[in-house]
């Protein structure tokens, strides 16, 4: 089984970072569930900006502790350094 790290951009602009088993169907839900993180859901729509994809759980969740920590222009440089590759 893999995990997903990622990073989403409200519709305020701001980021929010977590993990999942099943990214496509943690986006879904971050878009249209009635459950799931408060965050976002009071800033929809959502849009992925970056993923990664670790082997352990706990890999995945020391890894989002670390993006959580990060600054915003971390943050930013990491989307846009992943997405030039």
């Amino acid at each position: 089984m893999s995990f997903f790290v990622y990073v989403l951009r409200c519709s305020d602009k701001s980021l929010y970072t977590g993990s999942t088993n099943n990214l496509e169907q943690r986006i879904k839900q971050h878009n249209n569930s009635k459950s799931g993180a408060h965050y976002t859901k009071i800033r929809r729509p959502v849009t992925l900006v970056y993923s990664e994809k670790l082997k352990t759980l706990a890999d995945v969740r020391r890894r989002e502790s670390e993006i959580k920590s990060w600054p915003r222009q971390k943050k930013l440089d990491l989307i846009k350094n992943k997405s030039g590759q």
